[in-house]
């Protein structure tokens, strides 16, 4: 309740009904200006490996945020362009057999090789259904994600069994990894997009086709 007088309640309503407006507006644009600028100032880094004759800056006399960015869809464009071919692919077998070879290196390399493979490959298939699990506790649900199981896990586990990864809010990138029981799982009819945006958001963005299809898998 308001201790104040009734137009003094009423003024301070508004403020903060105006306040709560122009947050909506401004976080959102001050969120998505603050991390475009993050990836700018990361990529303009590849500038670097530019000879200093060619850096741009020396070259017109001022700095143009952006570059970078240029030059890297350049870079990863033309190495498309090569590994398409013939001695594009001879050349990438060569690079990879090469970093394979290479003591604690080729053990970074495969990892990260294989999730890229998997995420960004036409054939990947990752995270290829959305399920339910019981996390953190018998009596919780949580969202997560149907990824592979290891045959020697497989061989060790008694009854059929899914690895699951399960993503942090906000930031879907981190999460735990484990295996459950499918029999423990639901499997929802909802696509993975529509569940990253609901663990994005906090719950907060959940389309009325999620809703829906969460509503029927029960």
């Amino acid at each position: 309740m308001c201790d104040l007088s009734g137009s003094t309640c009423y003024r301070h309503a508004i403020v903060k009904k105006y306040l709560l407006t122009g947050l909506l507006v401004w976080v959102p644009l001050g969120i998505t200006l603050w991390v475009l600028d993050l990836t700018i100032s990361f990529l303009d880094r590849s500038l670097t490996l530019l000879p200093e004759v060619w850096h741009p800056d020396r070259l017109l006399g001022i700095h143009i945020p952006g570059l970078g960015v240029i030059l890297t869809v350049v870079v990863v464009l033309t190495t498309g362009l090569l590994v398409r071919n013939v001695f594009g692919q001879r050349l990438l077998r060569y690079w990879d057999g090469l970093l394979r070879r290479i003591p604690f290196v080729n053990a970074i390399y495969n990892s990260v090789k294989q999730v890229s493979d998997t995420l960004l490959s036409d054939s990947g298939s990752a995270f290829g259904k959305v399920l339910l699990v019981r996390y953190p506790h018998p009596d919780a649900w949580s969202l997560a994600f149907q990824t592979s199981v290891p045959g020697e896990v497989t061989h060790k586990l008694e009854g059929e069994y899914v690895g699951v990864f399960v993503p942090t809010t906000p930031s879907p990138v981190n999460g735990f990894y484990f295996y459950v029981k499918k029999s423990e799982t639901i499997e929802l009819n909802i696509s993975v997009d529509a569940a990253f945006k609901a663990i994005i958001s906090m719950g907060v963005v959940v389309t009325p086709e999620a809703v829906a299809k969460l509503a029927q898998s029960h």
